[in-house]
């Protein structure tokens, strides 16, 4: 696969090709591009897609990946700068998980950038309350074997930690990662969200929705793969909003 220097990172990438509308479609935590191929091969008949692996996961650089406070803000800046490597602008951006936490702030900071946005997983900000089930993650006992061969078994637990720790930051300076900056996102949202997702709260998501002015919430009867526990429900909840969200006139 290709890669392209952004941003002083080294982003590994899957792209379709074509002169279809772009879509930008993101991994979720200690994850790849690879991970969403089964999305990737549903969306490239309508769209030419473009699936970044974000710094230091898999094929991409630095290593090891680290995690300041900031880092979803730097994976956003990452994507920004990659999209202006390849000269794509107007794109939607998808993102899962970590990577919806990254695709929301997209809209924020270059809103040339976004067409729309879609995630899952995702809500924007994370209460107090949510503190013990992200210390949960750590020790990392929990990560398969192919997960640490991925990312580089040297590299695991230090890479969970440095997750945990930023997230712990981020809950005790207040929990917000693009909360506060809702209402400048001024192209369609789509907010999917699992109703027993027991890190981003149907709540919270609702709560992020109600700031934005073009913004929608979807909640599923599952967990947080909404893609792969109600895989048909769905590709019709974002296939429906992408073939409405190509139509809308700012």
């Amino acid at each position: 696969m290709p890669q392209i220097a952004a941003n002083g990172a080294t982003i590994d990438y899957a792209d379709t090709g074509g002169d279809r509308p772009p879509l930008v479609l993101i991994h979720g935590w200690l994850e790849t591009w690879e991970a969403l191929a089964p999305e990737i091969e549903w969306l490239r008949g309508d769209f030419r897609v473009l699936a970044p692996t974000r710094r230091g996961y898999g094929r991409s650089g630095p290593k090891p990946r680290d995690y300041p406070r900031d880092f979803y803000r730097r994976d956003a800046e990452d994507l920004a700068a990659w999209l202006d490597a390849l000269g794509v602008s107007g794109a939607h951006i998808v993102g899962y998980s970590d990577g919806g936490e990254v695709a929301l702030l997209v809209p924020i900071l270059r809103p040339d950038l976004a067409r729309s946005v879609a995630v899952w997983g995702a809500v924007g900000h994370f209460t107090p309350d949510l503190r013990p089930r992200v210390q949960r993650n750590y020790p990392a006992t929990w990560v398969d074997e192919r997960t640490r061969a991925l990312h580089g078994p040297e590299h695991i637990d230090g890479m969970v930690l440095g997750w945990v720790t930023a997230m712990k930051q981020i809950i005790d300076s207040g929990g917000d990662v693009s909360f506060g900056m809702a209402d400048r996102i001024a192209c369609p949202l789509l907010l999917m969200l699992g109703r027993d997702d027991t890190l981003n709260p149907v709540a919270l998501g609702r709560e992020f929705v109600d700031r934005t002015p073009h913004g929608r919430l979807a909640v599923f009867d599952c967990g947080h793969a909404i893609h792969r526990e109600q895989p048909e429900a769905f590709r019709a909840t974002l296939g429906e909003f992408l073939r409405a969200a190509s139509s809308h006139i700012p």
